[in-house]
């Protein structure tokens, strides 16, 4: 059996230690280089050609962000971030990274953990993570709000409005999902005026900054829901936090800890059944990138109900998952490639123009 080559990146020399000692236990992984800095992570990279690399954010000479920006424009590469970054800025830096094409994140150890628990989630986020195939991934550079804007709205002409326009839009994403989710968002104008809800896989401790991270990206209003709020007919994205379920009833933003589905929480099949629910005809949804296939029935009960459906498309999903799986049971009305999924859902708010009776 071809073993998993693992470029393990940790300035820290202890820490560093213990991830080579946990992969090396297992004949599936051979760690074939270790890098105490950013710069020696990269020449390492480009020498050994890893399957996978292991990162730190927190590095000398080049940070873990530089290093991902670098790796996945010039010799793209799956990487995982191992990191304990609690503190917004810290976290903030995993969310860059991510967004510039890191395909996973693993918190590390805290001492409270069972006996090899953390040991076997390591092992299988590096297994996980090197069955990917990236691709080359410049960093995205947020271009000013104004113009982005402008560029949404020139290309949402050249997509088909809708018969009439809709009243709420829902997202859900998993892997790959930060990258896509401020592309889609960049692209739609500053003024889009239908609610957004968003569901994404991101665990604790990670997930608690990400809805102040994404409110920075782009000109969108983004934060945590509340449970009890009124889905109001406004822009904006507000997010299931961390750890709940965020589904919609009697016009009302819920939260909940039900039990997890296809082992998520929040679960994006749990918003968009609620959402087909609730709204029928006046929802749209957009599955993006994402391991497995949480969202992919619930977008078909969208499309049943007469709601709008988008997928994206195998080439530019990091993880062609949950959306093969929306794909293959019909529940797609257009599978896009990610640079158009904005523009068709700008043109979802703009009704086509009656003719005037003669």
């Amino acid at each position: 059996m071809t073993s998993i080559r693992v470029l393990v990146v940790e300035d820290s020399p202890t820490v560093r230690a213990r991830l080579v000692e946990v992969l090396a236990a297992d004949q599936q992984f051979e760690v074939v280089g270790e890098a105490s800095d950013g710069k020696q992570a990269i020449e390492l990279c480009e020498k050994l050609k890893p399957d996978v690399i292991t990162l730190d954010m927190m590095l000398p000479v080049m940070t873990g962000v530089a290093v991902t920006e670098y790796v996945m424009a010039h010799c793209p590469t799956p990487i995982l971030i191992v990191s304990a970054s609690t503190n917004r800025g810290e976290l903030y830096r995993t969310y860059d990274a991510l967004a510039a094409g890191a395909v996973d994140v693993l918190d590390k150890p805290t001492g409270t953990e069972a006996d090899g628990e953390w040991e076997a989630r390591l092992r299988s986020a590096v297994r996980l993570v090197s069955r990917i195939k990236v691709i080359t991934h410049p960093r995205l550079r947020i271009a000013p709000f104004r113009q982005a804007g402008l560029a949404a709205e020139d290309a949402a002409t050249r997509v088909k409005p809708l018969e009439r326009p809709r009243q709420l839009v829902a997202i859900g994403a998993s892997t790959g999902g930060p990258s896509a989710l401020v592309e889609v968002l960049h692209s739609l104008p500053g003024d889009f005026p239908l609610p957004i809800l968003l569901v994404l896989h991101i665990g604790e401790p990670f997930g608690a900054g990400f809805a102040d991270w994404l409110d920075g990206q782009t000109a969108h209003r983004v934060r945590f829901a509340g449970d009890g709020e009124t889905v109001a007919r406004r822009p904006g994205v507000t997010m299931a936090p961390p750890d709940r379920h965020m589904l919609v009833r009697d016009g009302l933003i819920r939260l909940s800890r039900d039990g997890e589905r296809h082992s998520c929480r929040p679960s994006v099949d749990v918003l968009f059944e609620s959402v087909a629910s609730e709204f029928g005809a006046g929802a749209a949804a957009c599955l993006l990138t994402g391991m497995g296939r949480d969202g992919a029935a619930g977008l078909l009960e969208i499309r049943r109900a007469g709601g709008f459906t988008v997928a994206q498309d195998e080439a530019t999903s990091v993880v062609y998952g949950m959306p093969r799986e929306a794909a293959l049971l019909g529940a797609a009305d257009r599978i896009l490639p990610l640079r158009e999924i904005g523009p068709a859902l700008a043109a979802l708010a703009t009704p086509v123009p009656r003719k005037r009776q003669k």
